[in-house]
């Protein structure tokens, strides 16, 4: 099973090797799909866990009770077709291919499943037909 979250690691918590840790004891595997780290400030993370359902939920649980916030992604933007006019902006601003231009119909497509929900394409849409469902 994978799922897919942002973690934001408080100052205090950036600089500890929490993820590694987290991996050995759970048995799990990771992709970072983003992040932004700095020192003395909020860490940012977008990962997938892969592994047993129970050890990514147990490992979470011990993430958050040692005060990291966490939010699970379970495709939280989606287009909106109608509103779509296939300018493809949203398609240049997508980092993980999500927003892509079909070949055959020249239409811009999203795959939910590849979204890490960093909202690129909410700001970048001018008819507003990427929005989140938060």
């Amino acid at each position: 099973m994978e799922k897919k979250f942002v973690m934001h690691f408080p100052p205090i918590l950036v600089d500890k090797p929490m993820i590694s840790n987290i991996v050995r004891k759970y048995d799990l595997e990771f992709n970072i799909l983003k992040a932004f780290v700095s020192p003395e400030e909020e860490g940012v993370l977008v990962i997938a866990f892969s592994g047993e359902e129970k050890n990514v939920f147990e490992a979470i649980e011990e993430l958050k009770e040692k005060g990291v916030k966490i939010q699970l992604i379970e495709s939280d933007i989606k287009m909106i077709r109608e509103r779509c006019t296939d300018c493809s902006v949203c398609v240049g601003l997508c980092p993980t291919g999500a927003l892509y231009i079909d070949r055959e119909s020249y239409e811009v497509k999203f795959k939910p499943e590849k979204c890490i929900a960093c909202e690129l394409c909410i700001k970048g849409c001018p008819t507003e037909a990427m929005v989140s469902t938060i």
